[in-house]
C-alpha cells in the first residue's frame, strides 16, 4: 500500500478526498439556491409590478369614466384636457401591464381596452354627438371600468401561477437534492472507512507496541508500517525496547548485589540489638531498654521491607513458574509453624480445617502467598483472637480461606486491596505500618499459577474480613474435591494491608 511520506500529508490527503464529494454537493446546492432566489425575485416582481398596474389602470379607467360623464353634461374644453392627460396616463399603464408575461386571452383583452377607451375618446371629442352616442359613451365607459376589472383578476392568476411555478421548483429541487444527498454520502463514507483502515493500521501498531512495553514485555521486536514519520517513530519505539531491556537486565543485577550490600550491615545492627537486649554488655536501665526495643523493631521491619522490594521484583520480571503437585496443607502447616512465634508474642492462635488437596503449582511461590496472608492477619488481628483457616475443594479448585477478627476495612478504601505500596491504615497495636507489597506480591504469585486472590466477608458476618485463595486442583485430587462442592462462595467486599 502507497503512503505519503508524512502522515499529516497522508490524513490531509483522505480529508480533501473525502470532502471533495461534499464540496460538489455544496456547489451544487448554491447553484440551485441561487437559481431559485433568482426566479422567485422575478416572479415577485413581476406580480407585484402586475397588481399595481392592475389597479392603476382601474383608477385610471375610473377617472376616465367620471371626466367623460362630466364632459357630456358640461361640455367644458378644461374637462377635455384633464381627460387627455389622464388618457396618456392610461395608455402607458396598458403598455407596462403588455410587457408582463401574460397570457393570450389577458393580452388580447388588454388590447381590446386600448381599442375600446380610443373609439370612446374619438367619440367624446367630436364637436357634434346624436343622443344616441352620448348613450353609447355613457354605457361604453362603463364597459370599460367593467373590463379593467377583469384585468385586475386576471394579474391575481399572474401571481398564482408564479406562485404554482415557485413551488414546483422547489419540489424538483427537493427530489434532485435527496439522490445529491444519498449518493455523496455514501461516496464519502465509502472514502471515510477506507482512509480510517489505512489511518488506523499504523496506529494500531503503535499501540499494541506500547501496550506490550507497558506490560514490561520487552521481547517481541517493534515494527511500523505507514508513512515514513510513523516508520520513525516505530524506529524509536524499538530502540526504547532494546534500552529497556537493557535496563531492566541492569536493575536485576544491581538488585541482587545491593541486597547484599544492605543486608550484610543490617545484620550486624540487628545482632548487636539483640546482644544489647540480651544484656551481654551490661544491664540496661528501662530507657535504655526502650530505645533498644525501638532499634529491635524498626531493623526487622527494615530488613523485610528490603526482602518485600526483592521479591516484588522477582514477581514484576513475571519469571515463568515450575509447576507440579504440591500438597497445600503440608504448605500451610509449614507457614504456621514459621509464624508460630510472631502469633505467640499477641497471644494469637489458630483454627484450621485443612482437607487433604494437591494443588498445581510452585511450592515456593504458593508458601510466599500463603506466608503473607497469615502475616496480614496476624498483624491486624486483636490480642488473644484467633485465625481461622480453612481448605476445601470447590469447582476444580483448591480454596483456602484465612479469616481474622480485625478491624475491617474503610468503603473508600476495598478498590485498592491490592495495588503495590499502598498501605491501609495503621494496624492494632500501634505497629509501624508494612511496606504495601505484601497483597501486591500474593496476587501476582496466585494469578501467574492460574489462580486467584480475593477478599470476601466473614462467613459468620461478624467484625473481620476473610481472604481466599484460589489454586487449580491437581488430576489426582478429584475424588477429594468431591466433599466440599456445595460450599457457598460469599459476596466479594474489600480488604486491609
Amino acid at each position: 500500500m502507497y503512503y505519503p511520506r508524512s502522515f499529516l500529508k497522508f490524513i490531509l490527503l483522505g480529508f480533501l478526498l473525502v470532502s471533495l464529494p461534499l464540496l460538489y454537493a455544496l456547489g451544487e446546492l448554491i447553484l440551485s439556491l441561487d437559481r431559485l432566489a433568482t426566479q422567485s425575485r422575478e416572479e415577485v416582481l413581476q406580480a407585484a409590478q402586475a397588481g399595481r398596474s392592475s389597479r392603476l389602470l382601474f383608477e385610471q379607467a375610473t377617472t376616465l369614466e367620471r371626466l367623460a360623464r362630466q364632459q357630456i353634461i358640461l361640455e367644458d374644453p378644461a374637462l377635455l384636457e384633464d381627460y387627455g392627460r389622464v388618457r396618456q396616463e392610461f395608455l402607458q399603464t396598458t403598455r407596462a401591464l403588455s410587457l408582463l408575461p401574460l397570457e393570450r386571452p389577458q393580452v388580447a383583452a388588454l388590447e381590446g381596452l386600448r381599442a375600446r377607451e380610443a373609439r370612446l375618446y374619438a367619440t367624446l371629442s367630436a364637436p357634434q354627438r346624436t343622443p344616441l352616442q352620448l348613450s353609447e359613451l355613457a354605457d361604453g365607459y362603463g364597459a370599460l371600468v367593467e373590463h379593467t376589472q377583469g384585468m385586475l383578476n386576471a394579474t391575481v392568476q399572474l401571481t398564482q401561477r408564479a406562485i404554482e411555478r415557485l413551488q414546483e421548483t422547489a419540489a424538483q429541487g427537493r427530489e434532485k437534492w435527496l439522490w445529491l444527498a444519498l449518493a455523496t454520502v455514501a461516496i464519502a463514507i465509502a472514502l471515510a472507512i477506507l482512509f480510517a483502515v489505512l489511518i488506523a493500521r499504523p496506529i494500531r501498531q503503535l499501540d499494541q507496541a506500547i501496550r506490550r512495553m507497558g506490560t514490561a514485555d520487552f521481547t517481541h521486536a517493534i515494527e511500523v508500517n505507514g508513512p515514513q514519520d510513523l516508520r520513525y517513530v516505530g524506529q524509536r519505539l524499538e530502540w526504547l525496547r532494546a534500552r529497556l531491556n537493557e535496563l531492566e537486565q541492569q536493575q536485576t543485577r544491581f538488585l541482587r548485589h545491593v541486597s547484599h550490600e544492605l543486608k550484610t550491615p543490617l545484620t550486624a545492627v540487628r545482632e548487636g540489638a539483640e546482644l544489647l537486649r540480651d544484656n551481654v554488655g551490661g544491664r540496661l536501665s528501662t530507657e535504655q531498654q526502650d530505645i533498644v526495643r525501638i532499634v529491635r523493631e524498626n531493623t526487622l521491619s527494615l530488613q523485610k521491607l528490603i526482602e518485600d522490594l526483592l521479591t516484588y521484583h522477582q514477581t514484576r520480571a513475571m519469571e515463568p513458574v515450575t509447576l507440579a503437585p504440591v500438597p497445600l496443607p503440608d504448605v500451610v502447616r509449614r507457614v504456621l509453624r514459621e509464624q508460630k512465634l510472631a502469633a505467640l508474642a499477641r497471644m494469637i492462635t489458630f483454627a484450621d480445617d485443612l482437607a487433604p488437596l494437591v494443588v498445581v503449582g510452585d511450592a515456593e511461590k504458593i508458601r510466599t502467598v500463603v506466608d503473607n496472608l497469615l502475616s496480614n492477619a496476624i498483624k491486624y488481628s486483636p490480642r488473644s483472637g484467633v485465625i481461622g483457616l480453612s481448605l476445601f475443594a470447590q469447582d476444580g479448585f483448591a480454596v483456602l480461606d484465612v479469616t481474622d477478627h480485625g478491624p475491617g476495612i474503610a468503603p473508600a478504601e476495598r478498590e485498592r486491596v491490592f495495588d503495590s505500596f499502598y498501605s491501609g491504615k495503621a494496624p492494632v497495636d500501634g505497629k509501624v505500618k508494612g511496606s504495601g507489597l505484601g497483597l501486591a506480591i500474593a496476587r501476582e504469585y496466585a494469578v501467574a499459577q492460574a489462580g486467584r486472590l480475593e477478599v470476601l466477608d466473614r462467613a459468620d458476618g461478624k467484625r473481620g474480613i476473610r481472604f481466599r485463595l484460589w489454586l487449580p486442583l491437581s488430576a489426582g485430587a478429584g475424588v477429594a474435591a468431591a466433599a466440599d462442592v456445595s460450599r457457598p462462595a460469599p459476596v466479594t467486599v474489600g480488604s486491609h494491608k
